[in-house]
Parts: structure tokens; C-alpha cells; sequence
């Protein structure tokens, strides 16, 4: 049986960190998504973190207009109604990941780390994980 690809998705620190206390279900992006659900997800916080600091599951991606995603969301995004705005300004689409099943890890992975196990980049947004990524963040795809 093989595991789904997992997808490294890149968190400002106090997102991941809502991710990680349940206060935060649902990530928005401004870019499609396309994974189906149950796709595993490594959580990075970005700087001043610069760590891979949890996994969770990707329970759908829904796509609505940004005033439709805040009326029926707004609660479950971590975010005040000018930062999702600002953030959407110009998207015709909110794409929004609901996340389901987060775990913190008991000790985040520093980007350091990973970079001196292989030449690893954090995405500026999300991408898949790589063969090429460092073993301690391939792992946490098979927990």
C-alpha cells in the first residue's frame, strides 16, 4: 500500500501554531490546490520559526468567493476580516484547506537541520514533498 503524497505547506508561525491548538481549521490560499483529501500535510513555520513543527490531514480543499468563504468560515481562519482581504485582494477564489487531524511534533525540525541532511527549500507556499527531501521530513508522512 503506498501513502498519498504528502504536501509541505509554509505557515507564518502564529498560523501554525493555530493549526496546531485546533483554533485554526481551514488555511486559505490564493492558488489552487489540487490534492484530494486525506493527503498528508508537514507543517513548516516560516521566520522567525524556520521549523518543520507539525503534520496534519488534509480534509478537502473548497473553493468559494472571498465575501461567500468569510461569511460561512470566517470563524474557523485565524484571521481579522482586513487581513484576509488584504491577503485576497484581487483573487477571484478563496481556496481554503480545511485541515483536520494536526499533531505538533515533539521537537520541531529546524531548517538548519534539514539543510545539512539534504538541500532542502522550504516552499513559499506549498508543494509536494520530494525523494530528494531530507529523511526526518519523508518520514513524517508514514507516522
Amino acid at each position: 500500500m503506498t501513502t498519498p503524497s504528502a504536501l509541505l505547506l509554509s505557515l507564518r508561525p502564529r498560523f501554525a501554531e493555530a493549526i496546531l491548538n485546533g483554533s485554526k481549521t481551514i488555511e486559505i490560499r490564493r492558488r489552487p490546490v489540487r490534492a484530494p483529501a486525506g493527503t498528508p500535510l508537514i507543517l513548516y513555520a516560516s521566520s522567525p520559526t524556520m521549523a518543520v513543527v507539525g503534520t496534519a490531514v488534509l480534509a478537502d480543499v473548497l473553493v468559494l468567493t472571498p465575501h461567500t468563504a468569510w461569511r460561512r468560515y470566517r470563524e474557523s481562519f485565524g484571521v481579522t476580516w482586513s487581513e484576509f482581504m488584504n491577503y485576497l485582494e484581487g483573487a477571484p477564489a478563496a481556496h481554503l484547506l480545511r485541515v483536520t487531524d494536526a499533531k505538533e511534533l515533539d521537537q520541531p525540525i529546524a531548517l538548519q537541520v534539514l539543510r545539512r541532511a539534504a538541500r532542502f527549500h522550504p516552499p513559499q507556499s506549498l508543494r509536494y514533498v520530494a525523494p530528494t527531501d531530507p529523511l526526518q521530513v519523508r518520514r513524517l508522512v508514514s507516522r
